[in-house]
């Protein structure tokens, strides 16, 4: 939710933002970032929407639902709107997450994690398979199930990923929930139900492989 401005004195009501305007804001975030490691200062709307393959009114669009951040002529303060974007994706702040399933995905992630400067942090790895509790991944033991409650409470956890097996994943799921975690990251090709008041993305690599292809030319292929 964005706050309009005010008007005659009243503050207006509240306007939900889109979906995809949320969406679009790390990809800006991202490329920011890469702006600033170069020192560049600043950035227009038209170099964001060259360099992003997005329509450089829609990018003003996007951001001016947040506030005024850029200046007519110049652009935008390259470290400014980072500050920005950061706090309105709430990155200004520690958001601890919990990720259940040390298979090899789980690593992956685990160790992607060690260098991510988003303040996203996975406080807690967990497993039902034996043979993986107690063997650590970086500085995490994976914990049982059943501690993760527990795990959730003390380090204030609201996320959860979820890299098992579609079988075990509306399982996971469910724990998660009763665990309290606000948000779920789902890498299971499978669609989940959680209540109404808890988020959920679904990162199905099938799915986007399968919707690749079609966009793909292919020799010899039968006309329909």
């Amino acid at each position: 939710m964005a706050r309009c401005r005010t008007k005659g004195g009243k503050r207006m009501k509240q306007m939900k933002i889109s979906e995809a305007v949320v969406r679009r804001l790390p990809i800006y975030l991202q490329f920011l970032n890469e702006l600033n490691k170069r020192e560049v200062q600043t950035v227009s709307s038209q170099d964001l929407g060259q360099r992003l393959d997005l329509n450089p009114a829609q990018i003003r669009k996007d951001l001016a639902y947040f506030g005024e951040f850029g200046r007519k002529g110049i652009g935008y303060d390259v470290v400014y709107l980072i500050e920005k974007i950061r706090q309105i994706l709430k990155l200004n702040q520690t958001l601890h997450v919990a990720l259940v399933g040390a298979g090899n995905l789980g690593h992956a992630l685990c160790n992607y994690n060690m260098y991510m400067n988003d303040n996203m942090k996975i406080m807690a790895v967990f497993d039902a398979l034996p043979s993986k509790i107690g063997t650590h991944i970086n500085s995490l033991t994976v914990r049982p199930m059943q501690d993760l409650k527990q795990l959730v409470d003390e380090h204030n956890i609201r996320i959860g990923i979820i890299t098992v097996p579609a079988v075990e994943a509306q399982n996971v799921a469910n724990q998660l929930v009763e665990a309290g975690v606000e948000g779920i990251l789902n890498f299971a090709p499978v669609i989940l139900k959680v209540p109404e008041e808890v988020r959920i993305h679904h990162a199905d690599f099938t799915r986007e492989l399968l919707s690749l292809a079609y966009y793909l030319d292919y020799e010899g292929e039968e006309s329909l």
